[in-house]
């Protein structure tokens, strides 16, 4: 029997020939990336060399990435310190791929992994972030773990104990109507399947629909997976995946896409008619509870959210800009913008997106996390709606659980902060 990707991909980090389902291994690992909750890490990582009495050291300080993006700047003393304590780790072990808070070279870290050839098909990429599964859109095995089997992988440069998952193959044919985009495929598979519909299973992406769409599009796709309880999702690497690697993340190193067999063995197969699909949108309070976009039209909304490491990049900016330009954010609205990375903002102000959406009212907010986790930037008042093109919608996610958080796709958004209540996008073009 055949292999799927995530099987050749474990294997080959794991030492052998092949792997079968629900075997548990320990492949060594590529990169392992964290964000301000490195220190955490940094924590368990200090106790593992303290308990054996000797001198902390990284396994390899090339393969582990450090990126500030959740509370950027620094939004409290505590977040301050905690950021100044890994400034003086990452300089004492010597990693070299540190993202600080610099206009040169930060962002989100699943934008600044990809966009800085940092993921490379068939890689295996850990991250301290439920959404690593984005870079499963590289063609690479990407998932989330803990603060403490990251402590392990800085030490070790394995990850411990990983079951290998089975994989649901999921096939999407057909050209994707006007306005919708791959933010309305993962959220109607979601829909479809539920939010543990994927449960410890890799989702494996298929079909034409997928392989015209542009990595910036691939990166939604997989970085949604995991709202369908997915470990990653995973979009087999292609010509388009190494146009992105050498044109945009100047990579010159050998190109090596995994794929699977045409005889690998999947748990489910699902098939998806993608001119069939009208704009979506998650509704309060989980992501599996998907609606069209025609059921929801007129409720209003007080603050439109564009952004974050699942819609903020340049296509997602340009859909937005080119809405909104010569018009204006309904008043009683607030608009927020935050691009996923300083390259992709640079490229929007020279394309003038920025003034775009400055002039038609929007606020345009420093690459980050932003206001997506609740923690920082524009918080939400009791009982206010919020429509956004992030990823999660639990209660209390924008940091206020006596309000709502709606998904939707940035075509969606830009209508909606236009007239002040959902819209379907379809209507104003």
């Amino acid at each position: 029997m055949g292999q799927t990707i995530v099987q050749k991909i474990l294997a080959r980090a794991a030492n052998k020939t092949s792997v079968a389902v629900g075997e548990v291994v320990e492949p060594k690992i590529d990169i392992a990336m964290s964000h301000e909750n490195g220190a955490l890490v940094l924590n368990q990582f200090l106790e593992i060399y303290k308990g054996i009495g000797a001198t902390p050291k990284v396994w390899d300080n090339s393969r582990i990435a450090i990126i500030f993006d959740h509370r950027v700047p620094a939004e409290s003393k505590k977040t301050a310190t905690n950021q100044k304590k890994l400034r003086e780790f990452v300089k004492e072990q010597g990693i070299t791929k540190f993202h600080d808070i610099r206009g040169d070279e930060g962002g989100i870290c699943h934008q600044i992994l990809v966009e800085n050839g940092y993921v490379l098909p068939g890689s295996v990429v850990v991250g301290t972030d439920s959404h690593t599964t984005t870079h499963g859109a590289m063609g690479a095995f990407a998932f989330g773990i803990g603060a403490t089997e990251m402590a392990a992988v800085w030490s070790l440069g394995v990850a411990l104990n990983i079951e290998v998952p089975p994989t649901i193959k999921v096939v999407v044919n057909g050209k994707l109507p006007k306005c919708i985009t791959s933010k309305d495929l993962i959220l109607y598979l979601i829909g479809k399947i539920s939010a543990q519909g994927a449960n410890f299973k890799v989702l494996e992406f298929h079909g034409d629909t997928i392989k015209n769409m542009p990595i910036s599009e691939r990166l939604t796709l997989s970085n949604m997976s995991v709202e369908a309880g997915a470990t990653s999702g995973i979009i087999p690497a292609d010509e388009m995946t190494e146009k992105y690697l050498r044109e945009t993340a100047n990579y010159t190193g050998k190109f090596e896409p995994v794929l699977a067999d045409d005889d690998a063995e999947y748990d489910q197969i699902i098939e998806i008619n993608a001119e069939e699909l009208v704009p979506q949108i998650a509704c309060p309070h989980t992501v599996d509870n998907v609606k069209p976009v025609t059921d929801l039209l007129g409720l209003h909304i007080d603050q439109v959210v564009i952004g974050s490491c699942t819609n903020g990049r340049l296509n997602d900016l340009e859909i937005v800009a080119n809405m909104l330009k010569g018009k204006k954010v309904a008043r009683g609205t607030r608009l927020l913008v935050f691009p996923a990375s300083y390259k992709i903002l640079k490229e929007a102000i020279k394309r003038n997106y920025v003034l775009d959406l400055i002039e038609a009212g929007a606020v345009v907010m420093n690459p980050g996390c932003g206001p997506c986790l609740g923690i920082h930037q524009g918080a939400l008042g009791d009982n206010e709606r919020a429509l956004a093109t992030t990823n999660r919608n639990f209660k209390g996610r924008m940091g206020n659980p006596n309000s709502e958080v709606y998904l939707c796709s940035p075509a969606v958004a830009a209508a909606s902060a236009l007239n002040g209540f959902i819209t379907d996008p379809r209507r104003e073009n």
